[in-house]
């Protein structure tokens, strides 16, 4: 998660108890996250809006391309990063946060918008966010769900939008210029992610 559009700093989220974790067993939504899939980019994504003083209004692709994915470990709970996301004093979003357990989809921000996500506005203004429930440092929290339903969301983006579906264009958070961050770290699967999101 970075806050705001433009600098690479951010203020480091209180990281609570880590929740017990099992892999395709499927959490009630919430009050926080409970949205309708009306009007969703993703048809299998939940709208959960975030503040709009968190994320800058837009016409993308016609104001700027979008030609990456940029993916985020959240370092906090899924409701608390939904909750953070509703804060107007934050100054951060994504546009898609997916739940551990389950693979939940919640989307937060429009993707015509610009959701600051990546710490460097010219990277936020061309790519998707997508935010995992999780720490870097705790596998356990990227189970099979997870994987599967986050590679057949930025699959969806990436055919809606002609990104390529490599390497070069799904990215870590942690490889976008001027970044403080890690994530997703050194646990997460890139061979398999990728492969899921070719497969999706």
């Amino acid at each position: 998660m970075a806050r705001n559009g433009s600098g690479p700093s951010r203020r480091r989220l209180l990281q609570s108890a880590a929740l017990a974790v099992t892999a395709g067993v499927v959490l009630p939504a919430t009050h926080a996250e409970a949205g309708s899939t009306d009007g969703t980019d993703y048809p299998l994504a939940h709208w959960t809006p975030a503040s709009t003083a968190n994320y800058t209004a837009s016409t993308r692709p016609s104001a700027y391309a979008i030609d990456r994915v940029v993916i985020h470990v959240t370092q906090e709970t899924f409701a608390n990063t939904l909750t953070i996301f509703q804060d107007p004093a934050k100054a951060v979003t994504a546009h898609y946060v997916v739940r551990s357990a389950d693979g939940y989809v919640a989307q937060c921000v429009r993707e015509h918008d610009i959701a600051w996500h990546a710490g460097n506005w010219d990277y936020n203004t061309r790519s998707v966010g997508i935010e995992h429930e999780g720490w870097v440092d705790q596998p356990a929290y990227f189970t099979d769900a997870l994987y599967a339903k986050s590679a057949a969301l930025t699959a969806s983006v990436c055919d809606r939008y002609g990104i390529p579906k490599d390497r070069t264009h799904i990215i870590g958070h942690v490889e976008v210029p001027g970044t403080d961050h890690t994530d997703p770290g050194p646990h997460w699967d890139w061979v398999r992610y990728i492969r899921l999101v070719n497969l999706a």
